[in-house]
This record gives structure tokens, C-alpha cells and sequence, in this order.
């Protein structure tokens, strides 16, 4: 499957990204002040909120090393240009919490609070595993298994599992009770961005584990250690309804294990071998 499956490089992936450039300002959030003062139960939505910004704000900070672990031009310069989506998709959210959820505040104070929200597995991946795995790579940014974990973590479980998951099925939600387009819209540019991003980390690994078999134990490790935070992470805390989703937490595995499979199979190292 591999070999028939055409991955952008970091070249084509960095004109995609200058024809879509988007600013977090341009979003009209005059509905979603007016939807969010009316709702009775947010908690659900809460802690998808929460999640995001804890989460944007995690892969914001914790991208350079793989910046500075660039293996050419092409790549460092695609690179660049996620980093600063990154801080575009955070600002995005800071102004969702400043205009629609809470008062004007740092991005920090938004973090805090968000903080509280958030389940002690998605803590273990984002403000652990993420972390150790950005320190491991920017104290030698030669080292290709730690650029591999890097990538595995961040492209494939973040942004490719997580991301995405919550993408659909959060978006899936407000559409068709009709809240929050707003936040939707802004939602949606944020989507294609990760796409984006989630190409070139399956490039990138594709491309690893073509040049070196041993790469793709570093995936499976990887994967190995982090799949059960995952799958707990993608179950509503205790106190929500997750039934309004319209999806049990079964389905959200579901379709997250399906997605992670597809890619894992294009990068050479299919899931039943984890």
C-alpha cells in the first residue's frame, strides 16, 4: 500500500500553506456570545474547549526541536510555516475564551483554567510524554529515533488520532444543533491546517522507516506506550453527557483506531504488528 499512495513532501506541502492563510480575527463570533450566555448545560462542551487549549497550547511550545531537527531547506522552511499555524490556532482559541467564554485575559490564565478541565491521561501524553519527547530530541537533534518519537507522538496521536476525532465528532455536535458556527468556522481552518501537518509527519515517517527498519520499532514503541492514554483520553469525564455527541465512547475509539491504522499501514508499519 505504501508504495502506491502519493505523500506531498515538505516542498508541494509549503505552497499548499501559503495558498491558505486565514487570520482568527476574520471569525465573526457575534452568534456564539449570544448561544453561550443562552446555554443551560455547557459542561460538555467545556471540556472540549478545555481540552483544545491546553492541547494547542502544549504543540505550540513544544515544536522547535523538530524545527531544529530539519534534514533540508525544504523541510525546515514547511516546518516553519506549522510552527506558526500553531500560534495562529492558539490565538484563535484565546479569543474564543476572551470574546465568548470567560473575561479578556493571557493566553496563560486561559491555560490555567483550562487545566482543570482536562483528564490525567491527556496530562500524561501532553504534558509528559510530549515534553520528554521534546527534550530528547532538542538535546540532539541528530538523533533519528528521537526525531521518529517526536513525529510518531505529535503527528500521528495528537494531531492525526486526537485531533481529528475530536474535529468530527465535536464539530458533528454543533452543526446539528446549530451552535457555536463561530467557533465551527474557526474550527474548520484549523482542520485543514492539521491535515497539512499530519501529511508531512506520515511523509516523514514513511520516508524513516523506508531508510532504516529499525525506525519502525521506535513507532511501535512509541505507540505501544502511549495507545491506552489515548483511548482514555477520548472517554467524556465522569458528570457529562456524552450521549449528546451522538456517539458512544466505543465509536470515538472507533473511528480514532481507524484512522491511525490507514496512516500506520501507508508508513510501512501496520497496527497489528504493534
Amino acid at each position: 500500500m505504501s508504495a502506491q499512495t502519493h505523500l506531498h513532501d515538505p516542498q508541494t506541502l509549503y505552497r499548499h500553506w501559503e495558498e491558505s492563510q486565514w487570520s482568527p480575527w476574520e471569525i465573526d463570533l457575534t452568534a456564539d456570545r449570544e448561544q453561550w450566555e443562552a446555554m443551560e448545560d455547557r459542561s460538555l462542551i467545556m471540556f472540549v474547549l478545555s481540552s483544545l487549549m491546553v492541547a494547542e497550547e502544549r504543540i505550540t511550545t513544544k515544536f522547535s526541536g523538530l524545527l531544529g531537527a530539519h534534514g533540508s531547506e525544504e523541510e525546515a522552511t514547511f516546518l516553519a510555516t506549522q510552527q506558526v499555524d500553531e500560534a495562529r490556532h492558539m490565538q484563535f482559541y484565546a479569543r474564543f475564551q476572551n470574546e465568548v467564554v470567560a473575561e479578556p485575559a493571557l493566553i496563560v490564565e486561559h491555560v490555567q483554567r483550562a487545566r482543570a478541565q482536562v483528564s490525567a491521561a491527556f496530562a500524561t501524553i501532553f504534558d509528559e510524554q510530549l515534553v520528554a519527547a521534546h527534550d530528547r530530541l532538542l538535546a540532539n537533534p541528530a538523533d533519528a529515533a528521537a526525531k521518529v518519537a517526536f513525529v510518531t507522538i505529535y503527528h500521528q496521536i495528537l494531531e492525526g488520532t486526537l485531533g481529528l476525532t475530536t474535529f468530527e465528532f465535536a464539530t458533528r455536535f454543533l452543526r446539528r444543533e446549530g451552535q457555536l458556527p463561530g467557533f465551527v468556522a474557526g474550527y474548520g481552518k484549523i482542520h485543514h491546517d492539521e491535515h497539512r501537518h499530519i501529511a508531512y509527519g506520515t511523509w516523514f515517517l514513511r520516508e524513516a522507516v523506508a531508510r532504516d527498519g529499525a525506525l519502525g520499532d521506535v513507532v511501535r514503541q512509541t505507540l505501544r506506550e502511549l495507545l491506552p492514554a489515548v483511548a482514555e483520553s477520548l472517554t467524556p469525564p465522569a458528570g457529562t453527557d456524552s450521549s449528546v455527541l451522538g456517539a458512544s465512547a466505543d465509536e470515538l475509539r472507533a473511528f480514532a483506531l481507524d484512522g491511525l491504522s490507514r496512516r500506520l499501514n501507508i508508513i510501512g508499519v501496520p497496527l497489528t504488528t504493534l
